[in-house]
């Protein structure tokens, strides 16, 4: 026998028994297991070990931790909000998006500030690596790298989980957090092979176990595009994009700002790399049938943009870094599964790119996720108790959505265990929660993306006020200290007496009336008071505050920061229409005050239509209000369930 054999099997020998000694005493008995460790596996298992749950979080890679599979980035429209809420209910990717950025621009800044939203460039490998201190370092949290194959159930309640390395875990509440990686499958053009992102392997087993137990299982896609090597680009003939002058942060503690920024750069396609990438068609996956998941409607692949607005001569692509240490370029806006020689070539007539070298293809990838309408707005599986999922499972897309749905999903398993009521987030308070509610009242036919449109109160949920609307809950729930609360409220009460001193304080006509000639605004005839000035849309606060010795004063007095002066300057310049959405809410909200009961039986509602019966008895809404929600449910069918539930 050859030498490497015996020392083999002595290699194995030693392998099983130091295993089978490690089984003996190792834990295997948890509070909560959190499967997955992307960004709201991340986020769900610490905040349910901060709040005091024995937590295990099980992945298949323990080096790949909150990994940024696709562009290097966190926030932008509506998703920059979610972060300032996650942070503002005491969870962590804020933070950890601030300690690894390397550039922070503010969009929409020409708009109005509901429409304002926080956009970072990450470095994506520091970014993991942060987000993996914190993991090892979090008390009450274990780290396990193993694949979850399946659950174990008893009396209909999920128990615990099987692993492929044979271990049986155990716990009050498993939190399912898999990402892409369920019957994952990567598609390069005729290319295809089983994989949760390029690199890694899939999970094939689990899906398939829970759609046994009767969940209902459906499939969608999503993609990538090229990753370049950054010294092979021209950039001199491409538009720089920098970050901000004065870059701002996402979250609300004492981190710190960025410092020598990067910067990202704008190209655009020609007719040209139109003309190539349609060589490619007949080789396409997405064209071609082989790909039977929904894609992203709001982020298409290039071959998409191209067939589907085919008028269009060019379109706009992002080069942002991927970090400080590398030279690898994510180029937004191509993502594509066209085979690579086809994206090599049409690559070479972007200017700029004529000789760049790709690193890894763009490809698409299909994989499983669960209807969330079978989850409660707590996330827990309405079909098998116990059971939380979170993420991309549930239908969404983005690191930000699946971050806050893991961060809710852990503070509710927690709770759940103690016996508290679940946290549930009103589409007045949050953005989190316009995405619970969205899930859970009218499900997904195509990756969710968040947006300030999916949003009726806009005014309300600003980015800058994420901390005023969520602190308190985090706080009350245990996850924001009193130290921080107490930093808080004595924020909000210097911004509120700048507010008092700026309804009180005349400007006299001398001090402003030379700038008001500078920007076409009328002149003034007497004194005003300060509040009254500040309506005039065009008219700056900071410039105020520069002219009005007064006001000056008091904003030096008080200690104002920047980013509180621009709050005081969104509540008096949207006063008014901040009282009238806040009435809105009000009045909104008392149908959601209105509890259905678990048990009422919508077929035995003659009154009500077909369609109301069915899909009222699918998602079983909580209350009236997600009733109201639900598509398909008419004004009509409320008025008859409010009859009988008034009744």
């Amino acid at each position: 026998m050859p030498w490497f054999y015996s020392t083999l099997n002595i290699i194995i020998g030693k392998t099983s028994y130091y295993k089978n000694v490690s089984r003996g005493t190792m834990k295997n008995k948890y509070d909560i297991i959190v499967v997955g460790a992307g960004h709201a596996g991340c986020e769900a298992a610490v905040a349910a070990a901060k709040l005091g749950s024995q937590v295990l979080l099980v992945n298949l890679n323990l080096s790949l931790v909150a990994q940024m599979s696709c562009n290097p980035a966190m926030g932008g429209i509506a998703k920059g909000q979610i972060v300032r809420e996650i942070d503002a209910l005491g969870g962590m990717s804020g933070i950890v998006t601030d300690y690894t950025m390397v550039q922070f621009r503010m969009l929409n800044r020409s708009k109005g500030p509901a429409m304002w939203s926080p956009r970072a460039q990450s470095d994506k490998y520091a970014f993991s690596l942060f987000w993996k201190q914190i993991l090892e370092n979090q008390p009450n949290l274990d780290l396990r790298q193993d694949c979850v194959i399946d659950v174990i159930v008893e009396n209909n309640k999920i128990i615990g989980v099987k692993t492929l390395q044979g271990n049986s875990l155990f716990a009050q509440k498993i939190i399912l957090t898999n990402g892409t990686f369920l019957n994952g499958k990567i598609h390069i053009g005729e290319i295809s092979f089983s994989g949760g992102r390029m690199g890694e392997p899939d999970s094939p087993m689990l899906s398939n176990n829970l759609a046994e137990l009767g969940l209902s299982v459906k499939q969608l896609k999503t993609g990538t595009p090229v990753r370049l090597d950054g010294r092979t680009i021209d950039f001199s003939v491409m538009e720089e994009q920098k970050g901000d002058d004065n870059p701002a942060k996402f979250s609300f503690t004492n981190t710190p700002k960025v410092k020598n920024q990067l910067s990202c750069w704008i190209v655009y396609t020609c007719k040209q790399v139109h003309d190539i990438l349609r060589t490619g068609f007949e080789k396409s996956p997405m064209f071609q049938g082989r790909i039977r998941g929904v894609g992203p409607r709001y982020c298409p692949s290039i071959e998409d943009k191209i067939d589907r607005f085919s008028d269009r001569d060019r379109h706009q692509l992002f080069l942002e870094p991927e970090g400080r240490n590398t030279n690898e370029y994510y180029l937004n806006g191509f993502s594509s599964s066209l085979p690579e020689e086809v994206q090599a070539a049409a690559l070479k007539h972007v200017p700029g790119l004529q000789h760049a070298h790709i690193l890894k293809p763009g490809y698409a990838i299909e994989y499983d996720y669960f209807d969330p309408l079978e989850l409660n707005p707590s996330l827990e599986s309405k079909k098998l108790p116990n059971l939380y999922i979170a993420g991309q499972l549930n239908g969404t897309t983005g690191y930000e959505e699946a971050a806050c749905q893991g961060l809710l999903a852990g503070i509710n398993a927690h709770r759940a265990i103690k016996e508290l009521p679940p946290l549930i987030l009103s589409r007045s308070e949050a953005y989190i929660g316009v995405l619970i509610d969205d899930l859970t009242t009218k499900g997904v036919q195509d990756p969710y993306r968040m947006f300030t449109s999916r949003a009726e109160y806009r005014i309300l949920l600003r980015q800058d006020n994420a901390d005023i609307r969520l602190s308190p809950i985090g706080h009350q729930i245990g996850l924001i200290d009193d130290e921080r609360i107490k930093t808080m409220e004595n924020k909000y009460q210097r911004q509120q007496d700048l507010e008092i001193f700026l309804t009180k304080e005349n400007i006299k006509p001398n001090e402003i009336n030379p700038y008001l000639e500078t920007i076409d605004s009328s002149l003034l005839t007497q004194p005003i008071k300060a509040a009254q000035l500040l309506l005039r849309p065009q008219v700056d606060f900071n410039t105020i505050i520069e002219n009005v010795p007064a006001v000056e004063k008091e904003v030096e007095r008080l200690h104002l920061q920047e980013e509180e002066i621009e709050n005081v300057e969104i509540s008096v310049k949207y006063g008014p229409y901040i009282i009238k959405e806040k009435e809105l809410a009000d009045r909104m909200s008392k149908i959601d005050n209105v509890k259905i009961p678990a048990s009422l039986d919508y077929h035995s509602f003659v009154s009500l239509s077909l369609e109301a019966r069915e899909k009222l008895t699918k998602v079983k809404p909580q209350n009236l209000g997600q009733a109201s929600r639900i598509s398909g449910i008419n004004p009509a069918d409320i008025a008859i369930l409010l009859m009988h539930l008034k009744g």
